[in-house]
């Protein structure tokens, strides 16, 4: 046989990786590791698959071939994996979680040792990321996210939680010294806190009381793709943050924060969890699905 499985496993993992360090973090092996059984591939094959050097790393035309029929094999024996696990009938396995940090991340979090002491051979990953992952190429099983837009969503099974908007929050120190509120404008004399960190200004968008769009420009003094950065700078009185209103809530029930302008709110988004396909679903992810499901309905309700 030209390169046993074990090969190809690992190729694939350096591939979709984009590199042997990624790839050695992921799996948990050494880097010299990889090296040694792509080299080894590419000698059973007797065909160059990546191009690399210390400032390169490309994958060749039929190292894309491989790579291609390399993924299609793992995903067979994923899906072989979870049949067997089916058939078992005691809910195990590892369980790859993707949730939005804050609120949603957090109320997971508080239930889940309960959950894994009642269900002592599952797993979970918990990534906790404000990214959008993709279920396929981050091997996520079950994903926790907000849209208003599901084109291209329809691969995916949608468990529909409920409606968040973002709100405006400020610290209750910070909101004393505001004067009277009645336009987003009126709230720049306060500061904002932004979430892009890639530009120095940020256009929010929010419906006003008329139902109407309006667009407010700002200048964070701070800004961070990191939702709990954010929040943190907010409840230290750093600014006025416009974030969604599932996120914000435990802190505004803890009194660490308060809502301003609160008949000022951006488009209404669909909090919802996906997940690939209901038909071969492992038992473990469907217990997880709806201990998820129960935990941030909740948490929702309350917002």
């Amino acid at each position: 046989m030209p390169g046993t499985f074990d090969d190809l496993y690992y190729y694939e993992a350096v591939v979709r990786n984009r590199g042997f360090s990624a790839a050695a973090r992921e799996l948990g092996v050494a880097k010299s590791v990889l090296s040694r059984r792509v080299r080894h591939l590419e000698e059973r094959l007797k065909v160059r698959l990546i191009e690399r050097n210390s400032s390169r790393f490309e994958v060749t035309d039929i190292g894309r071939d491989i790579y291609s029929h390399a993924h299609s094999a793992k995903l067979e024996l994923e899906e072989a994996s979870r049949a067997a696990a089916r058939l078992s009938g005691e809910p195990r396995g590892l369980v790859r979680i993707s949730v939005p940090p804050g609120g949603p991340a957090n109320a997971i979090s508080d239930g889940l040792a309960a959950f894994l002491q009642h269900y002592p051979h599952i797993r979970v990953q918990m990534v906790v990321s404000s990214r959008r992952s993709d279920l396929i190429e981050d091997r996520i099983d079950i994903a926790v996210r907000a849209r208003s837009d599901f084109s291209g969503e329809s691969e995916y099974v949608v468990k529909r939680l409920g409606s968040i908007r973002n709100c405006f929050v400020a610290s209750p120190e910070l909101a004393k010294r505001a004067g009277p509120l009645e336009r987003p404008e009126d709230l720049l004399a306060l500061g904002f806190l932004g979430r892009d960190d890639m530009h120095p200004e940020e256009v929010l968008t929010m419906l006003g009381p008329d139902g109407r769009e309006h667009r407010l420009r700002i200048e964070p003094r701070l800004a961070s793709n990191s939702m709990p950065m954010v929040l943190d700078a907010a409840i230290a009185g750093l600014g006025v943050a416009f974030v969604p209103d599932v996120v914000s809530w435990p802190y505004v029930t803890a009194g660490k924060l308060v809502r301003l302008l609160p008949e000022w709110q951006g488009p209404e988004a669909v909090f919802h969890i996906a997940f690939t396909s209901r038909r071969a679903m492992l038992p473990a992810v469907r217990l997880l699905v709806d201990f998820i499901f129960e935990r941030l309905k909740h948490l929702l309700d309350g917002a």
